[in-house]
């Protein structure tokens, strides 16, 4: 199917009658096309047929599609090999900031995920149709694509002239759009599209993340099959390297099931809160948008519910399974992060404190587990596993599903594959329970290999791995394959906002992020007990000052884990500090640092700057404060040791 609405040649465009081009453009359109939609298209129309008049060897698109926004844009030009992209404001007399980042937003989208595009120069431009005639210098970014070009109607040729420069290739125009478009979209936009009934091969950047992600919902879409008909109950465990799409895999296999199966009633689950408050309010302002755009009725509170039905959070979930013994609805069901879920100590603290609930002994997978099997013939489990991502108290980790697959629920057939007997999932000893399964069949279908989330830097978790690890060796080794992956480390905070609004462009999102216990990084103004409220964080538009873009709020691990943003500034303080030979942990109380000496309260603190460390998608600047000699908690000795190892691991210095 063309990219375009409408692809011609100037002669062609000035060949095709006015009528005739706009009729293509309202027939192809999805939505019902208002008055103001044809308005503006009949003087876009006549615009470019005056243009084409002047460039007889430029070739012209309207409508075109750029898949990852799941928009179109105004038109596109290919001439003298320099892809030029418009938007149009018919009858403005203004240049929006809106309209910019917009506009910015297509081009880099085509620079980063559109084949054909990758080599050539690109020149976002919003033509103001009423806008006073203005000449703007030509400024190039380092990657071709040009600082953002606002003009009128009359000047729009001048700046094409401009733009182009002997010597660049020329382009034929149908290569170009038909070249592969590899989009690696965030877990928002990944969720909308698949709402929005996409297939999870249209929204996978490169053809293995493609095929792994296709490979793992096929294979769980037999096991549920295979359930259904023969009537038996079965678990799947997902696997994944970090970034490698888990989350995109269990919404794919909820939304898929959800559509095309109404008796299997498919949920995704999730005990990320942040995640699900966020996903829940993206899906919903999508569907209000779409349905405006084609004039449907809908209303916030209808959204809502329908995208609560589909993301829900998996403590009310269990709360609804407390309230009866009955079965629930849902025969599929996705636990999100699957690792996170509470061991018995801290369910049955919660369920005495929080519900009432008196000598209950149960871990939470065992009781979800036994909410479950309360179906009498079939049912599909489908958890998705992170290595190395519990970040809390009482997370149970993957060993605890395995423990009541092998005392309780014997008669399940599990699938997992065999990475899952890793360290980073299965502690010492843990992987007797799965040996005590009498149906475990290896799934390599069920494990991620490919990292999907940065389009620049596919090595950036094992980069990350040897920070965490402390081997500064391994890390400076790995630094090379990340050279189109920006990174810096800054003593100055102010210098830290400033790299990020360099680097971030158009519709791209910054923040701060923090450890929740860095506490000591108040005197900086990142204020981490201040809770950062996560749908407007990470969707509010950047003059939102409660907006991670304004880079005012820092989020911790706990608001970030599963999300990611195009750019981030992770600030880092003195409760993960270098020692002589590894990393040493510490808890801020009351007035003075005091060492973890916990086990597993240091593996805590480890994944959380795990998780702090790999949100980024685009580029990551680290804040070591430079310390204080007066003040004891910020002593520069704390800060310097970071900074150092930090610099020993590649990383360049501002």
């Amino acid at each position: 199917m063309p990219r375009a609405y409408y692809s011609a040649s100037a002669v062609q465009l000035l060949q095709d009658a006015p009528d005739a081009i706009l009729g293509r453009l309202v027939s192809c359109s999805a939505f019902e096309v208002t008055p103001a939609q044809r308005d503006a298209w009949v003087e876009e129309i006549e615009m470019l047929r005056t243009l084409a008049e002047q460039l007889n060897n430029a070739h012209y698109f309207l409508e075109f599609a750029i898949p990852r926004m799941g928009r179109r844009v105004d038109a596109i030009i290919l001439w003298r090999g320099v892809v030029f992209v418009l938007e149009f404001k018919v009858g403005a007399e203004l240049s929006t900031r809106r309209a910019i980042d917009q506009v910015l937003g297509y081009a880099l989208d085509l620079k980063n995920f559109h084949e054909t595009s990758h080599s050539r120069r690109i020149v976002p431009i919003v033509v103001a149709t009423e806008a006073a005639a203005t000449v703007e210098a030509i400024r190039w970014s380092p990657d071709h694509v040009a600082i953002p070009v606002r003009t009128n109607t009359a000047a729009l040729k001048n700046i094409l002239v401009q733009c182009t420069v002997e010597g660049d290739p020329p382009l034929d125009p149908l290569a170009w759009e038909g070249g592969r478009y590899k989009p690696t979209p965030t877990i928002i936009e990944a969720a909308q599209a698949l709402y929005r009934n996409h297939a999870v091969e249209d929204i996978a950047r490169n053809e293995a993340g493609a095929r792994n992600l296709s490979d793992t919902a096929a294979y769980i879409g037999t096991v549920i099959d295979d359930a259904k008909e023969r009537r038996h109950k079965a678990i799947c465990f997902v696997t994944g390297v970090p970034g490698s799409g888990k989350t995109l895999a269990g919404l794919n296999v909820a939304t898929v099931r959800m559509r095309g199966h109404d008796d299997e009633h498919a949920v995704f689950l999730s005990g990320n809160g942040p995640l699900v408050v966020v996903l829940r309010e993206a899906l919903t302002q999508d569907s209000i948008k779409r349905a405006r755009a084609q004039n449907a009725r809908t209303s916030r509170p209808d959204e809502f519910v329908k995208a609560s039905a589909f993301i829900q959070n998996i403590h009310h979930f269990r709360d609804e399974a407390l309230r009866s013994g009955a079965p629930l609805v849902g025969k599929v069901v996705v636990f999100d992060e699957a690792q996170r879920a509470w061991d018995v100590k801290q369910t049955s603290t919660f369920m005495r404190k929080k519900r009432g609930q008196h000598g209950f002994a149960q871990s939470e997978p065992e009781f979800l587990l036994e909410v479950m099997d309360r179906n009498p013939d079939w049912c599909v489990v489908i958890c998705l596993v992170g290595g190395g991502q519990e970040i809390n108290t009482g997370e149970a980790g993957i060993q605890e599903w395995l423990q009541a697959l092998s005392r309780r629920f014997r008669d399940w057939t599990v699938h997992v594959p065999h990475q899952i007997l890793g360290k980073e999932y299965l502690p010492e000893g843990a992987a007797a329970h799965l040996d005590a399964c009498r149906r475990a069949i290896d799934a390599p279908a069920l494990h991620l290999s490919v990292s999907i989330r940065s389009f620049r830097a596919e090595r950036l978790s094992q980069f990350v791995g040897a920070i965490i690890d402390g081997d500064a060796g391994a890390a400076r080794q790995l630094i090379a394959s990340l050279d189109r992956y920006p990174l810096a480390v800054t003593r100055d905070l102010n210098q830290a906002r400033k790299w990020l609004r360099e680097h971030r462009r158009g519709e791209e999102r910054a923040g701060l992020l923090a450890s929740s216990n860095g506490l000591r990084l108040k005197s900086h103004g990142v204020f981490v007990r201040a809770k950062v409220d996560p749908a407007l964080w990470f969707l509010a538009p950047r003059d939102d000052v409660r907006s991670s873009d304004a880079l005012e709020d820092a989020a911790t691990e706990f608001e970030v884990q599963g999300l990611e943003l195009d750019w981030t500034g992770v600030c880092w303080d003195a409760n993960l500090r270098r020692g002589p030979t590894k990393w040493d942990s510490f808890k801020f109380h009351g007035t003075r640092w005091q060492r973890i000496r916990n086990d597993a309260r240091q593996s805590f603190l480890l994944n959380s700057y795990r998780v702090l460390l790999t949100r980024a998608r685009q580029g990551m600047v680290i804040f070591v404060p430079p310390g204080e000699a007066e003040d004891a908690t910020r002593a520069a000795l704390f800060y310097d040791g970071i900074a150092t190892f930090l610099y020993q691991c590649g990383i360049p210095k501002i």
